[in-house]
C-alpha cells in the first residue's frame, strides 16, 4: 500500500480501494486545477491525447474532493511514502531537505517525475514542481514511449514500470480512472500559462527511463517552453 503521510494541515483520512486518500484542511481552486490545466497545455503542445494526460495525473496524485478524483501538484513520493503538502513552498522545502540528505528516489509534482532517473532534464527540484514544466516533460516521455510501443496504454504502462507485475497493476488503475473521466467536466481553459522558468516503491519510480539510464527526453531548458 502506498502510504500517504500527514503534513501540517492534513485532516481527513479515508480508504478508497488500496489507496490512502488524505484531504487537506484548505485547498485553493487555483491549486486544485493546476495539474489539469498543465495537462491540457502539454497535450496540445506535444500531441498526447488529453484523456491520457488527465488520467495519468490522477493515478499519480489523485485524491477525492467532493466525490471527484482530482490531482494535486504539491505531492512527493519518497521511496514509496507519499506526502501531500498544502503549498508549493512546503513541498519544495521538503524536497530540498531530502536532497541535502542524499535522497534521490523521489517522485515530484503532478506527474510524479522521478528525480533519480529524470532529474538531469531539470535545473532544480523547484523547477520539477512547476505544473506546466512537469506536465510537458511527462507528455514528452509518454510520446516517446508511444513511438516505441505503438499504443497509448502500453506507453502508460511503461511510464510507470517496465516490470510486468507493476505495469499491469498500474494500467488497471489507469483504465478505471480514465473511464470515470467521461462523466467528469473537462478542465476549465486558463488565461495562458506562466513562463516555464528554470527558476516509488514503484520500480524504480513513477517514470522508468528507456534502457535503464537517466536521460532527458525533453530538455525544457533548451526549448524555452515556447
Amino acid at each position: 500500500m502506498r502510504r500517504l503521510l500527514s503534513v501540517r494541515g492534513w485532516l481527513t483520512l479515508s480508504l478508497i480501494g488500496s489507496v490512502l486518500v488524505v484531504q487537506p484542511v484548505q485547498a485553493t481552486v487555483e491549486d486544485t486545477s493546476r495539474c489539469d490545466r498543465a495537462a491540457a497545455h502539454a497535450a496540445r503542445k506535444l500531441g498526447v491525447p488529453l484523456p491520457v494526460m488527465r488520467a495519468v495525473t490522477r493515478v499519480e496524485t489523485g485524491r477525492s474532493r467532493d466525490g471527484v478524483l482530482q490531482p494535486w501538484p504539491w505531492t512527493v513520493n519518497l521511496g514509496g511514502d507519499g506526502f501531500w503538502f498544502d503549498s508549493p513552498a512546503e513541498a519544495r522545502a521538503f524536497a530540498a531537505s531530502q536532497v541535502a540528505r542524499g535522497r534521490r528516489n523521489m517522485d515530484i509534482g503532478c506527474f510524479q517525475v522521478n528525480l533519480r532517473w529524470h532529474g538531469a532534464a531539470f535545473g532544480s527540484t523547484d523547477e520539477m514542481f512547476d505544473p506546466e514544466t512537469n506536465a510537458l516533460y511527462a507528455a514528452g516521455f509518454l510520446k516517446r514511449l508511444h513511438d516505441e510501443q505503438g499504443d497509448w496504454e502500453r506507453a502508460v504502462a511503461a511510464y510507470h514500470s517496465r516490470t510486468p507485475e507493476y505495469a499491469q497493476r498500474y494500467i488497471a488503475r489507469y483504465r478505471s480512472v480514465r473511464a470515470a473521466l467521461s462523466e467528469a467536466p473537462p478542465p476549465e481553459p486558463g488565461n495562458g500559462f506562466p513562463l516555464l522558468l528554470g527558476e516509488g516503491a514503484r520500480s524504480p519510480g513513477s517514470l522508468t527511463p528507456l534502457g535503464g539510464q537517466a536521460r532527458p527526453f525533453l530538455d525544457l531548458r533548451a526549448s524555452g517552453g515556447g
